[in-house]
């Protein structure tokens, strides 16, 4: 009876030893490969990929577009209240038509506004 136990604590222990090899393996695997995926991670976070750069360059072309849209608006309206003989429009129209100017001078897009 003695020896039936020994011999089945022998093979609990030997298939113990078995399954707790590939644990260990696999703990291996990840201590050596952490320090890998860390860094990659880190590159992921630092850098923009392509189609995020596309995507904020196309955010900020359509903001530009439409600041320039209600400046334009404006500028008609403002022209306008001045042709009716209102001498503030005519000033503010002044204003607001250097605005649109410098927003096309700083167009990021070829340097030139788009074709409306």
């Amino acid at each position: 009876m003695v020896e039936a136990m020994r011999a089945n604590h022998l093979i609990i222990i030997a298939g113990a030893a078995l399954a707790l090899q590939g644990c260990i393996a696999r703990t291996a695997v990840d201590i050596v490969t952490a320090p890998v995926k860390v860094v990659g991670k880190g590159v992921d976070l630092a850098t923009t990929s392509q189609s995020e750069a596309d995507e904020k360059r196309g955010r900020e072309l359509r903001k530009r577009e439409e600041e320039l849209g209600k400046l334009e608006r404006r500028y008609e309206k403002e022209m306008e209240d001045c042709s009716d003989g209102d001498d503030r429009a005519c000033f503010r129209a002044k204003e607001t038509y250097s605005e649109i100017q410098i927003l096309l001078r700083d167009w990021p897009a070829l340097d030139q506004a788009p074709v409306r």
